[in-house]
């Protein structure tokens, strides 16, 4: 039975959902889920949990991420990005230092609106859904962090105008920070190309294709490029339990008495070294926050 976390490169044109419904067939799992969903314009880091692992899913999703965007200047769309309908259109001649000198606003914690065509809920319509019916409500703004954002050395692709590297927290729109430099230089602007290229900790060269899953399923050696499901928490101290008790306790759910083990959150393996759980101890109490061992 696969148990584990795949790192895909996300095809262009696919929804992350697509991807997940993709490699449930492969693998013949049912458990499919996915940390951090890119638009279908986009490529890139797509985390994958399958099996029991997929009970990772909420702490890898929390995570920091790490793009590469494409900005095209003096365009601005209904989306934000290069496929949806252009609203206006204006002479760009923007250059390297101006659009330096707009990057610092756009750094540190920070407020978006998000796009009418995402996937937030108000009153329980998602706004894309709205959207598509020509409709517009009320959006108020969202914090979000910018860590790192520049913009990268050398001649951009065709079509697009600068190549931003941007690292941010959860919930960030890309394409909003794209069309919202865009207005901070006064000709509109948008993304017109996205590639994730860190998610959860994992990067490119992380990540493998769709087609590399087929052929490596084909061989009979699909489980091979599942990675542990520890490796979400590789941040986190080691915690290996001393006795079959202990073990039976954490696979019971009960609480542990664990004497000298300073406050925080474990990884909690059992006396074979088989991860069991996400733990964390308090006041000399270890409790499960989640548990990872098959039943």
């Amino acid at each position: 039975m696969p148990n584990g976390i795949i790192i895909m490169d996300k095809p262009q044109g696919w929804t992350s959902m697509d991807v997940c419904a993709k490699l449930r067939g492969i693998f013949h799992e049912k458990r499919v889920g996915h940390a951090g969903t890119l638009d279908p314009m986009a490529t890139g880091v797509l985390p994958v949990f399958i099996g029991r692992a997929t009970r990772a899913v909420e702490f890898a999703a929390g995570s920091d991420k790490e793009y590469v965007a494409g900005l095209k200047l003096g365009v601005v769309t209904n989306t934000q990005d290069i496929t949806g309908e252009i609203l206006e259109q204006r002479p760009a001649e923007v250059t390297r230092k101006q659009l330096l000198a707009v990057l610092p606003r756009f750094t540190g914690a920070i407020e978006q609106v998000p796009p009418m065509y995402s996937a937030i809920k108000i009153n329980g319509k998602k706004l894309y859904e709205l959207a598509r019916k020509g409709k517009e409500v009320e959006r108020g703004p969202r914090p979000v962090t910018i860590h790192a954002l520049e913009a990268l050395d050398g001649p951009p692709p065709q079509g697009v105008d600068f190549l931003l590297r941007i690292h941010c927290s959860k919930g960030t729109y890309v394409r909003t920070l794209c069309h919202d430099i865009g207005q901070a230089l006064g000709c509109g602007g948008c993304m017109s190309s996205l590639q994730r290229i860190k998610a959860a900790g994992f990067t490119l060269a992380d990540s493998v294709t769709l087609e590399a899953v087929q052929e490596a399923v084909d061989r009979g050696e699909g489980e091979s490029l599942l990675l542990p499901v520890d490796c979400c928490f590789a941040g986190l101290p080691v915690l290996v339990l001393k006795t079959a008790g202990a073990e039976k306790k954490i696979r019971n759910g009960a609480a542990l008495p664990v004497r000298d083990v300073p406050d925080g959150e474990y990884r909690v393996y059992g006396m074979d070294k088989t991860f069991l759980a996400l733990g964390r101890a308090v006041g000399g109490r270890l409790t499960t926050v989640k548990s990872f061992f098959e039943v």
